[in-house]
């Protein structure tokens, strides 16, 4: 079994706060005060750097560094974020997912224009000079200003854990002229020695009128991988500025015994003593986590379904024999595969949070490129969802946000003429529905204009056509259809909607679509919870046996002699409505004379609802979901199909193109009668 590359567990690592990241990016946008935020966006920072430089990558070391250096002022408090800060904040963090992922197409001319403008916002009327440079420290003054004396004591570990010891000394020189010894006492003889540990240790002499929480400040992030010791010390002796780069080459002075220089652990009662020795917390680490890989998991659920098949097939023939203790272990087996089943099924699932969190940043750009104020709402995080299901689903809500951001919010202007607020307001929301999961997609903004798409409509179909609303509203998703009157870089070319609806039904789900004139329109897609078992409702026709996806179906009514009697009209009297079916036979063309007692099975997707007619129902079915293989892709009725328990194949029917059939054959029907 090989080993993950560590190079790769980084970009994860990094992939992970890069979200942590831009989330604290634009929150701040939203609460520029908050210094929760700054801090987190801080340590994401200081990881990336620290792990970047670990593992080679010394370019996005580099450039990280230079961005909390000119982020320092906004950290100190000095500077408040504004939204054009936060802009060129994000693109250093794209510079950087750059630097990582694709290192030889990023271009070190953007990064240096990237800094630039982080430096020009942060500091407008001063350069932000490098590191270590005299520069950085500030005038001593002949009053001796008050100061502070430091002992810095480093776990052994530090370095392999991506922090240096040397940038945080860099960073508190920013905060006054510095005296640096470094205590070589702890380093061991060179054979002893192991060349990732830190064994050494620093005495620092601060002398500048800051206060303790700057101090903290400079080590809040290694604050649980060091001791560190002080002690206020009122009046220090002038000394020469020093730039720890300059530190480093020259010979460590002896100690003196003096007062300004005796480390706070001698002074036992000075009040201002502190020592960081607090051990991390269990709740600070959160829930132990193993990274596993996706094609494992997948390889997983492959064995389970087959287990799923195996075990079907034993109950079966523990049905039909007289053995009592064969029954009773297929019992054990079946209880045992289904508790398997729904591990290694919760193991595969994700919170949709992961998903939603990636379009904060959609959303922004988009409000700032087309000028339109919006507000981004998400609720439902933790609704879960096969990985599967989360990576298909991308897409899909993509094109969905862009339109309703490009075409359902209006302008500041027109929105003000009808007197709404000035900002609109996108919701994404996902919730669990029985054995579904619905996602919306809900925008405040002027709603669909069904004139326009008759219109436009009329140029596929007949004009005049009788048409309701939601009919009209379903040509948004045929092929190349768009109401845009002009092609720009987000809309008009008509090819987003029906990669939408061709993405859902794949995932076996439906879509619905409702809007009201002036208030805005609303998106809903209805998913499965996975695409690899799902229950299934188990049909005969005529010598053949088939699946209907359970949460499809509604109720089974019995097909009467009277509709035995209509073959004309293929609609059903459903307490008072007619609901148009579809003879199963006929579209398999399965030979023979249907059987008595037909059934009937309403199936639904969104507001249409279709009765198929089978000759039985046998039951519900656990269904291990296997594709078709490419021979049978122009076989739009089948979704897959699934192993039974006597190890005879069963066909998935697609209800979404079974409904379409069923509406496209009434609209036939409707229209010849007319005629």
């Amino acid at each position: 079994m090989s080993s993950m590359d560590p190079t790769e567990a980084f970009r994860q690592e990094a992939s992970e706060l890069f979200e942590t990241l831009e989330g604290a990016l634009l929150d701040l946008g939203l609460r520029p005060d908050d210094r929760e935020l700054v801090d987190s966006a801080f340590r994401a920072l200081h990881t990336i750097k620290g792990s970047g430089a670990m593992f080679g990558f010394d370019r996005v070391a580099a450039f990280t560094h230079e961005f909390e250096t000119a982020f320092e002022l906004v950290r100190k408090g000095e500077i408040k974020p504004t939204q054009e800060l936060i802009a060129v904040a994000l693109a250093a963090k794209d510079y950087i997912r750059a630097l990582i992922e694709a290192p030889d197409s990023a271009d070190s001319i953007i990064g240096d224009a990237i800094l630039d403008d982080l430096k020009r916002f942060v500091s407008p009327t001063a350069q932000v000079l490098p590191v270590g440079s005299n520069a950085d420290i500030p005038p001593v003054s002949e009053s001796r200003p008050a100061g502070w004396q430091l002992r810095l004591e480093f776990e052994s570990h530090i370095l392999r854990n991506g922090s240096n010891p040397i940038d945080l000394l860099d960073d508190l020189c920013k905060l006054g002229p510095c005296f640096v010894v470094p205590l070589t006492d702890g380093v061991p003889l060179l054979d002893e020695l192991e060349p990732e540990d830190c064994y050494l240790k620093w005495d620092v002499t601060l002398h500048g009128a800051c206060d303790k929480a700057a101090i903290d400040d400079v080590f809040m992030f290694v604050q649980d991988e060091m001791k560190l010791t002080l002690a206020q010390v009122e009046r220090a002796a002038p000394v020469l500025a020093m730039p720890i780069a300059d530190v480093e080459l020259a010979a460590p002075p002896a100690p003196a015994p003096t007062a300004a220089s005796v480390p706070a652990a001698a002074e036992p009662a000075a009040p201002s003593e502190r020592k960081r020795e607090e051990p991390r917390r269990t709740e600070e680490r959160g829930i132990a986590t193993v990274r596993v890989q996706a094609e494992r998991l997948d390889e997983l659920m492959d064995r389970v379904g087959e287990l799923v098949i195996a075990q079907a097939r034993l109950s079966q023939l523990a049905a039909v024999g007289s053995d009592l203790s064969i029954k009773m272990i297929a019992e054990e087996i079946e209880r045992l595969a289904a508790s398997l089943r729904d591990t290694t099924m919760g193991a595969r699932m994700v919170p949709i949070g992961s998903l939603f969190g990636r379009f904060r940043r959609l959303v922004h750009d988009l409000s700032r490129d087309l000028g339109k104020p919006v507000e981004f709402v998400t609720s439902g995080e933790d609704t879960e969802l096969d990985k599967t299901m989360i990576e298909c689903l991308a897409d899909p809500l993509v094109h969905l946000i862009r339109n309703a951001i490009d075409h359902g919010i209006e302008d500041t202007e027109t929105r003000a003429a009808a007197g709404k607020t000035e900002q609109g307001r996108i919701e994404l929301q996902a919730i669990h529905s029985g054995a579904q999961v619905l996602v919306t997609v809900k925008d405040n903004g002027g709603g669909l204009n069904t004139a326009r798409i008759r219109a436009k409509a009329e140029e596929l179909i007949a004009p005049g056509a009788a048409m309701s609303d939601h009919e009209i509203h379903q040509f948004l998703f045929h092929p190349g259809f768009s109401t845009a009157q002009t092609i720009s870089a987000l809309s008009g070319r008509g090819v987003g909607m029906d990669v939408v609806k061709r993405t859902i039904e794949n995932m076996r789900g439906s879509i619905d679509l409702s809007t009201k004139a002036g208030e805005g329109t609303t998106v809903t897609l209805r998913l499965p919870l996975t695409l690899a078992i799902i229950e299934g409702l188990l049909i005969r026709v005529g010598e053949g046996r088939y699946i209907i996806p359970l949460p499809a179906v509604e109720e089974c009514v019995e097909l009467t002699a009277e509709d035995e009697r209509s073959r004309g009209r293929n609609f059903l009297n459903v307490r008072g409505n007619l609901v148009p079916f579809l003879r199963l036979r006929d579209i398999l063309d399965v030979p023979g004379a249907p059987g008595q007692h037909q059934k009937t099975i309403i199936i639904s997707t969104g507001e249409t609802r279709v009765g198929l007619v089978a000759d039985q129902i046998i039951g519900n079915h656990q269904t291990v979901i296997k594709s078709l293989s490419k021979l049978h892709s122009d076989v739009t009725i089948f979704s897959g199909a699934t192993i039974l328990g006597d190890g005879t194949a069963a066909l998935i029917l697609d209800v979404a193109q079974l409904v379409a059939l069923a509406q496209s054959r009434a609209e036939k029907q409707q229209m010849s009668e007319a005629a």
